[in-house]
Formats: structure tokens, C-alpha cells, sequence
């Protein structure tokens, strides 16, 4: 083969690399861009302090954040209180959400970029009335409807007028692979696929706002009871009857009443499940009283508060109804230690005071957690329904 030949059939080799090449790309759909769109921001103008209403919707889940008499709720849970830290952080990344790479993506593709728009958001009426969401909204036990495929998620954000401020459709999350030693390899979240009013190109945005999220218990504020320095824990219902006390606060753990040799670890890890318990969701179509033969705790505090606990199984589900109740007030003055030096009082006084004041701010947010009925892992309250023979030493023995 003379050099001649060589070039010629090289040329070729490269011209049908490229076509193909070409007919590769334009088979899957897909021109990347470097945009004029680049670095804007689609939120820039937006008037953070104007948004009074953040609605979340993917077809199968819907989140409807509002501003209700001062204070942020989620409709779709009785207007139950809102994370407002959330809430705070995406208003906040909105403005200066970027623009990092544009896509022209053909139609075929959305799905895999989860940027097909979810059926009826774009007829969502923004300016419907807030009583009429509020009865709409609040049918939230039933059993969660799957998410169609390919669909993302759509932000809307609105003023107290229901006057639309903004608009985009969230899709798939933009990872970057990171190196790891373990057979799993790490993937951290970098950005977003987008569509803006759902108008080509595709965007990349430059953060992933993963907490976006369409499910309504995402957004609840999680701020619960802390039953602490427990004095007593009285069990009673079906399949647990128990009491356990101490004298003085780091006293060991005794049984109250009835035989056996209580096992301190189980003691100690019950009622520390009371100091840690956490909820998944609120269930807003169940009574308190509606409880179907609930187990009881009354757990007696050195603070002079008094908390009762029921529980029942929720039903279709590993997880449990609960109830809290809130009774009793605090000490108002400090009992002076034992030989007290008087250089000491000033001190011991503002510590006292110090701890009251955030104890009554404590209080005030647990009682208004009664008449509300939550769902909480059976794991978290593993440690407290566990039968009184479980709690004796001799029953691990055999």
C-alpha cells in the first residue's frame, strides 16, 4: 500500500467515524451546549420575603408548605408545624441557584432525567381557597401511591395572594463518583437537572436541593418531648404490667412492686428511650382517643412533670400510634445545697434560673404537642414494650 492509498482510506476512516459518531448522538437525543444561559440564575428576582406558599408535587406525592398566622405549617398534615429550618435553607439557595451546563435532550430522554412533568401540575390552581386545600389536603393515611417513572418533582412557589412567583420542574439528582476504599463506591450530590416553565434546553444546576422532596413528613418539623430525669416509669396495659423507680437521681433502678432482680441495662435503656424517641410522620386522620387497647407510660420526673405515653400498633405496618401528655409545673425556687457558702449562691441562682427558663420553654412546646397522633418506629420503642420477665436478670439466664 503506497502512502497515497494510505491518506485516502485514513480521510475515510475519519469521515465515517465522525458520521457515525454523529448518528450516535443524534440517535440518543442528546447535544451538550455551552449555552449563553450559563450563569444565570432562574430565581435571581425572586422576592423571598413575598413567598407565602412553597407547594412540592410529583404525581404521586404533594407537600403544601404555607405561611399560616406567622408560622410556616404543611397542609397536607392538618397544618401541623413546618421545619422552618428547611424551609429557610432552600428559599435561601434559590436566588444564587445557578445555571452550570445547558442540554438540548431529546423528548425520549426526559424519563431518564426524571424531567417528565407529573399529571396536573400544570393546571394546579395556585390561588384556591386555604380552608378548601386545608379539607382537601389533609387525607393523608392512605397507603403512599407509587411514583410513575421519569417523573420529577414540581416547585412552585406563591405569595399570600396565591399569585405564582416562580416555577421549575426538579428532576434527577447530578452525582459525582468519589473514590473510596470500600467496595461501595461514594457518590455525593453536585447538582440538578431542571426545566424551566418545561422549555428546552435541559439545565444543570448547581446545587442538587436534595431536600426537595414531595412527601409531606419530610417537611415536619421533628422537635419533640425529652422525658428526662426520670423519677418513675409505669408500664400497664395488654402484655406489660411494670413499674421501675429510684430514690435519688443516679440511684440504681428497682424494681416498684413484685419479685425478680430488675437487670440495670434494660432499666436504664428504657427509659432513656423515653429521652430520645422520634417520629416519622403525623396521623392526622386518628383520634387520641381512637386507640385501639394502647399500652400506657407514666413517667414521673424529678422537675415535678408527669408524662403519659400511649402507644398502640399502627395497623398494615411494623410501626405504632402515639400520644403524648404533658402535666404538672416545675419548681419556681432552688433548694439551697447542703453547707452552702454564700460566694456561692449568686451562681448556683443564675444556673437555676438559667435551666428554668429553658425547661419552661421545653414545656411550653411539648404540651402543644398533645392531641396530635404520631408515628414512631417499633425500633425506638423496642427497649419499653418489652414484657416484665424480659426485665429480670434470672429470665436471661436460662
Amino acid at each position: 500500500m503506497n502512502r497515497k492509498t494510505f491518506l485516502i482510506l485514513l480521510v475515510l476512516l475519519l469521515v465515517l467515524g465522525g458520521a457515525g459518531l454523529a448518528l450516535f448522538w443524534q440517535e440518543l437525543g442528546v447535544w451538550r451546549s455551552a449555552g449563553s444561559k450559563i450563569g444565570s440564575k432562574p430565581f435571581e428576582k425572586l422576592a423571598v420575603s413575598q413567598v407565602a406558599q412553597i407547594r412540592l408535587f410529583d404525581g404521586a406525592n404533594e407537600a403544601t408548605l404555607a405561611l399560616k398566622d406567622g408560622r410556616w405549617v404543611v397542609r397536607q398534615r392538618g397544618d401541623y408545624s413546618a421545619n422552618v429550618q428547611e424551609i429557610g435553607d432552600l428559599l435561601v439557595k434559590l436566588p444564587d441557584w445557578k445555571v452550570v451546563q445547558t442540554e438540548n435532550v431529546g423528548a425520549s430522554l426526559l424519563p431518564r432525567l426524571n424531567l417528565i412533568a407529573p399529571a396536573g401540575s400544570a393546571k394546579a390552581d395556585a390561588k384556591a381557597d386555604a380552608k378548601a386545600d386545608a379539607k382537601a389536603e389533609t387525607k393523608t393515611e392512605t397507603k403512599a401511591e407509587a411514583k410513575a417513572e421519569g417523573v420529577g418533582t414540581q416547585l412552585e412557589l406563591a405569595d399570600k395572594s396565591g399569585t405564582v412567583l416562580g416555577s421549575i420542574l426538579l428532576g434527577k439528582i447530578v452525582v459525582k463518583k468519589e473514590p473510596s476504599p470500600l467496595p461501595i463506591q461514594q457518590e455525593t450530590p453536585v447538582g440538578r437537572y431542571v426545566l424551566s416553565q418545561g422549555a428546552q434546553p435541559v439545565l444543570v444546576m448547581s446545587d442538587a436541593l436534595k431536600n426537595a422532596s414531595a412527601k409531606p413528613e419530610a417537611w415536619l418539623a421533628k422537635d419533640f418531648f425529652k422525658a428526662d430525669r426520670i423519677k418513675s416509669l409505669t408500664v400497664s396495659g395488654e402484655g406489660a404490667a411494670w413499674k421501675i423507680a429510684r430514690k435519688e437521681e443516679y440511684d440504681p433502678w428497682k424494681f416498684a412492686e413484685g419479685p425478680g432482680e430488675l437487670d440495670p441495662g434494660k432499666a436504664v435503656a428504657a427509659v432513656n428511650a423515653l429521652n430520645a424517641l422520634t417520629f416519622t410522620d403525623v396521623a392526622t386522620d386518628v383520634k387520641p382517643e381512637s386507640l385501639d387497647k394502647p399500652r400506657t407510660f407514666v413517667a414521673d420526673t424529678y422537675d415535678n412533670l408527669v408524662y403519659t405515653i400511649k402507644v398502640a400498633p399502627k395497623p398494615g405496618s411494623g410501626d405504632y400510634y402515639l400520644t403524648v401528655g404533658l402535666s404538672g409545673e416545675p419548681p419556681r425556687t432552688r433548694t439551697p445545697e447542703a453547707n452552702e457558702k454564700a460566694a456561692d449562691k449568686e451562681r448556683l441562682d443564675k444556673q437555676f434560673e438559667d435551666a428554668l427558663k429553658k425547661l419552661d420553654d421545653r414545656i411550653k412546646l411539648e404540651k402543644s404537642l398533645g392531641g396530635w397522633v404520631y408515628v414512631v418506629s417499633a425500633k425506638t420503642l423496642e427497649p419499653l414494650l418489652k414484657p416484665r420477665a424480659e426485665l429480670v436478670v434470672a429470665a436471661q439466664k436460662k
